[in-house]
């Protein structure tokens, strides 16, 4: 099995704790989130990881039956915006335009 990020384990690991879903549900739809913004579970940064958590991740979770989901991915996101950045990784801006924002 691939490596994955910090960003992307914190984000599972949150969603674990508070939510219904199991540890493979989880990591299978950060990781569908994380392909539809065109990122890799390997490589997201923290910032991009927060980008996703606003943009794509809600949506994602609320077809899986998650309430609240919204508000989740905002508490999730500020614990992710602690996390250390690594030197690779793309800009906000790169992430928007690829999301068509």
């Amino acid at each position: 099995m691939a490596a994955t990020s910090a960003a992307f384990d914190r984000v599972c690991e949150e969603l674990e704790h508070t939510t219904s879903l199991d540890r493979m549900q989880c990591r299978g739809t950060v990781r569908l989130a994380l392909k539809d913004a065109g990122l890799d579970p390997g490589r997201v940064q923290p910032r991009e990881m927060i980008v996703v958590l606003q943009r794509v991740l809600p949506a994602a979770l609320e077809n899986r039956g998650v309430d609240g989901a919204v508000a989740l991915c905002e508490q999730i996101a500020r614990g992710v915006a602690s996390l250390v950045a690594s030197p690779e990784g793309d800009s906000p801006d790169a992430i928007f335009k690829r999301l068509g924002g």
